[in-house]
C-alpha cells in the first residue's frame, strides 16, 4: 500500500515533492479521582471482627488490621484505603453487607480524596 502512494507522488511531477504527516497532539488525560474508604467507630462492633473485616476485605495482615482497628478505636475513623470509585463504592457495599449480615452497627463510608 506505500508503495502505491508512493508511485502515485512520483507520477505528481517534480512539483510537489513536499509530502509531510500532519502530527496532532493528544490532550493529557486527566486521572480519575481517588476516594478514601473510612471505617468509623462504635460502641457495639467487636474489635475482633473489625480486625476480620480489614483482613478479609481489605487485604491487611493480621499486624496491620490489628493496629488499624486500635486506630479506629482511639480516633472515632480511620482510612482503611485509597481507590478508584468503583472499587471504592463495592467495598463500602461490601463491609457494610458482611456487617449487616453479622448484626453489628459497623460503618463504613467514602468520600473523595
Amino acid at each position: 500500500m506505500l508503495a502505491d502512494f508512493y508511485m502515485m507522488a512520483d507520477k505528481k511531477g517534480d512539483d510537489d515533492d513536499d509530502v509531510g504527516l500532519k502530527l496532532e497532539t493528544r490532550p493529557k488525560t486527566k486521572r480519575p479521582p481517588l476516594y478514601k474508604v473510612l471505617i468509623l467507630n462504635d460502641d457495639y462492633t467487636p474489635m475482633e471482627f473489625v480486625v476480620h473485616v480489614l483482613e478479609r476485605f481489605f487485604g491487611l495482615s493480621h499486624a496491620q488490621a490489628f493496629e488499624l482497628m486500635l486506630t479506629v478505636h482511639k480516633k472515632g475513623l480511620a482510612v482503611v484505603g485509597v481507590f478508584s470509585f468503583e472499587i471504592a463504592e463495592t467495598k463500602v457495599a461490601q463491609v457494610m453487607d458482611f456487617a449487616q449480615r453479622h448484626q453489628h452497627p459497623l460503618q463504613c463510608t467514602m468520600e473523595k480524596e
